[in-house]
């Protein structure tokens, strides 16, 4: 894990704001918010993980929480579940993003990126 949490502050990642986005599998909804928040007018360095320990395909865990310098959730629940096992985190500088996206869409769908969009963008300042 040491080498883990080394590469979690690599200086060769570069200055850009690290957001790790978390849904329930880490499939369709968190990579579609990474992808987002990868793109102009963000250029955020990202990752996407799920809460769900039983069927997330990555897994949030305390390297990738410990990475990030914004942590974004798909919903209230994946928050819920994230703090549960990671309380800690509640306390940390690092800005918390809860959306309200419900687990109906295919990663990227137009509907979600739209959605997801419009929710992100109150949260910074793209002037």
């Amino acid at each position: 894990m040491n080498n883990r949490l080394w590469n979690a502050r690599n200086p060769a990642q570069g200055e850009a704001l690290k957001a790790l986005c978390i849904c329930s599998a880490g499939l369709l909804r968190s990579p579609t918010l990474a992808w987002i928040l990868s793109n102009e007018p963000f250029s955020f360095n990202t990752r996407a993980a799920g809460s769900t320990k039983t069927f997330a395909l990555i897994h949030a865990d305390e390297v990738l929480l410990h990475w990030a310098d914004i942590i974004v959730f798909a919903n209230e629940e994946n928050y819920l579940e994230t703090m549960g096992d990671f309380p800690e985190i509640e306390q940390s500088d690092k800005q918390i993003i809860t959306l309200d996206i419900p687990d109906r869409f295919q990663t990227r769908d137009p509907r979600l990126v739209d959605i997801a969009f419009k929710q992100l963008k109150p949260f910074f300042d793209l002037t």
